[in-house]
């Protein structure tokens, strides 16, 4: 059996660093000592199965509570691939994302902006045979985070993506396009490469776009290669 063949290593600037000077956290939690390479068991690459029998899909985040919440109603969908551009199939999705105003459903949220008690802000689906997935949700508020002096989140939502084991699970972001908060943003600026930043933000789509209802976004992520999506390597914010 011939050995397979690599993947097309990262563009340098294409990810972003463990440790990043304008993202003040970083410093407290990034790696001091040099990183050891762990052998994986069969256990770790092969499972578990992340199914909707397990993990049901939760493909609504506007239907979870008695009432509709508030804000500005969006549809997000998209493709995952490999840098082949061959399709990922039945990998599990998960989001989540602060309100309309900018607050998440979490007790150390302190954020002056309104609570929603309809929308607990989490949701999960699975792509499909040919890598699409698609959610509903509520656009998000931008919010401030102490990062530095007036420091404000651009919009956005996280995405983690499961493999088939507990060791293959990335994380991202997804922006919205015309932001200007992007343009101060120290984590989206952690990707040194212009091109691959672009990779994070998503573009309205008029095809996902429900007439009369909700306008879409689409967002398609490239799991490796040179032209993957910039993912987290750790924490996030």
């Amino acid at each position: 059996m011939s050995d397979p063949v690599p993947f097309r290593p990262f563009v340098a600037g294409t990810q972003p660093p463990l440790d990043h000077a304008a993202y003040g956290s970083t410093h407290l939690r990034h790696p001091k000592r040099a990183l050891r390479r762990l052998p994986q068991t069969v256990s770790e690459t092969t499972g578990p199965h992340f199914a909707p029998a397990l993990f049901p899909a939760i493909g609504d985040l506007t239907k979870q509570a008695a009432g509709a919440p508030l804000g500005e109603r969006i549809i997000v969908g998209g493709r995952v691939t490999d840098e082949d551009g061959r399709p990922v199939p039945n990998t599990m999705i998960e989001v989540w994302q602060a309100n309309a105003a900018g607050r998440y459903a979490h007790p150390r949220d302190t954020h002056d902006a309104p609570a929603d008690p309809n929308f607990p802000g989490e949701g999960r689906v699975f792509t499909d045979a040919d890598g699409h997935y698609r959610f509903v949700s509520i656009k998000p508020g931008a919010y401030p985070w102490r990062n530095h002096h007036n420091a404000w989140r651009p919009v956005h939502i996280h995405f983690s993506l499961f493999g088939s084991g507990f060791a293959q699970r990335l994380i991202t972001q997804m922006y919205f396009p015309g932001d200007p908060l992007l343009a101060l943003d120290p984590i989206y600026h952690g990707v040194a490469d212009a091109g691959a930043r672009d990779r994070l933000v998503s573009r309205f789509d008029l095809d996902l776009t429900e007439p009369e209802w909700a306008l879409g976004y689409r967002f398609d992520i490239v799991l490796r290669g040179r032209g993957a999506t910039p993912f987290e390597d750790g924490g996030h914010h």
